[in-house]
């Protein structure tokens, strides 16, 4: 072995950096190589952005975020909302006099998502109303779970009060389910386009009912939609509905829905309508008074020179029109009053006339 002493500057640098190369490997796990270790689950959603879980976190940032960034907040159509509180309302008063029962609806919640994700996580079995905006030209989806349908079977064939309804699983739903299924969704559907009368005239016409949730798709996978879960109790029974509408759906009326709650006129502001007519109503424009057009070439249009006459099909008797940029307002005669030259309207054109 070297003395230390006698060695080189070299080899003291080399003899360190061997020193501090056994060092790291012994604290980073018996000497292996450090580049060579294998990240845990935790690490990658940490380095991904995700919170961990049991940490507080909601587990919808970093990357979750970027996948999400497309989709939509309900937030921002707040007139949906209020629709939504009208279908509430109206819906209870419907369902009491339908099932002649105590019956509370409630709003759980109003949420986007993606209707692919929608379709997935849809308990089964459940029946699936397919319903058609005539007047927006699109569909939405009604669902109702397997607890509402058998309370709303039993309620309607006279089962006994006080007792939950009996759920037989296993076999599909009879004619007389469906029957009735399609009898309460009826009943929302109309609600619902009531609902909507102060926005937009539109009424929802039921189209089928299935229990399959892939032939149910009304809108590709990846698509936006409004999910409205609503639940329906009736004493000790009860059940779940939810109400899809797409983004596609709504986009007729979409600018209507952006307007925030303004009382009963839904977004009217009298105030400013008023203010704005008043200015309209002060507003300079340009009246033009036309004596004759005529149509020239070109060529002859490049040869005006200082002195060029222009010879006019009019006469002192002939009718001028009067222009307010490219719309004829009225026709009249000329004349003069006193020393400026005047305009005598004799009559408003009627645009109808002139086509």
């Amino acid at each position: 072995m070297s003395d230390p002493n006698n060695m080189s500057e070299e080899e003291k640098m080399a003899a360190e950096w061997a020193a501090m190369d056994s060092g790291g490997g012994d604290a980073g796990g018996g000497g292996g190589d450090a580049t060579a270790r294998v990240l845990n689950q935790d690490e990658i959603d940490s380095l991904l952005g995700f919170d961990a879980g049991g940490a507080g976190g909601d587990g919808t940032s970093g990357m979750q975020a970027i996948i999400n960034s497309a989709l939509v907040s309900y937030e921002r159509l707040p007139m949906l909302e209020i629709v939504f509180d009208r279908l509430v309302r109206m819906l209870t008063t419907s369902l009491r006099n339908f099932t002649s029962d105590n019956v509370e609806v409630s709003l759980d919640v109003i949420t986007s998502t993606r209707f692919g994700d929608y379709v997935n996580s849809i308990p089964l079995p459940a029946m699936l109303a397919v319903f058609k905006a005539e007047q927006w030209d699109n569909f939405g989806l009604l669902t109702v779970d397997s607890a509402l349908i058998y309370s709303i079977v039993d309620v309607l064939l006279g089962g006994r009060r006080g007792t939950a309804a009996m759920r037989i699983e296993g076999r599909p739903y009879t004619t007389i389910e469906r029957n009735l299924v399609e009898r309460l969704v009826a009943v929302v559907l109309g609600d619902l386009s009531a609902s909507f009368d102060p926005i937009s005239k539109v009424n929802f016409r039921f189209e089928r009912l299935e229990t399959n949730p892939r032939f149910a798709t009304i809108a590709r996978p990846a698509n936006a939609a409004i999910i409205a879960k609503l639940r329906i109790d009736m004493e000790d029974r009860g059940g779940r509905l939810e109400l899809l509408l797409p983004y596609a759906t709504l986009e007729p009326v979409r600018e209507m829905l952006l307007q925030q709650f303004m009382g009963e006129k839904f977004g009217r502001d009298s105030i400013w309508e008023g203010h704005l007519a008043t200015e309209l109503w002060s507003t300079e424009v340009d009246i033009n008074a036309v004596l004759d057009e005529q149509v020239m070439t070109l060529q002859d249009v490049l040869d005006f020179k200082v002195g060029t006459r222009l010879m006019l099909n009019a006469t002192p008797e002939s009718e001028i029109e009067v222009l307010c940029g490219p719309e004829r307002l009225f026709k009249g005669r000329m004349g003069r009053r006193g020393q400026n030259v005047a305009v005598m309207i004799d009559r408003k054109i009627n645009k109808y006339e002139e086509s």
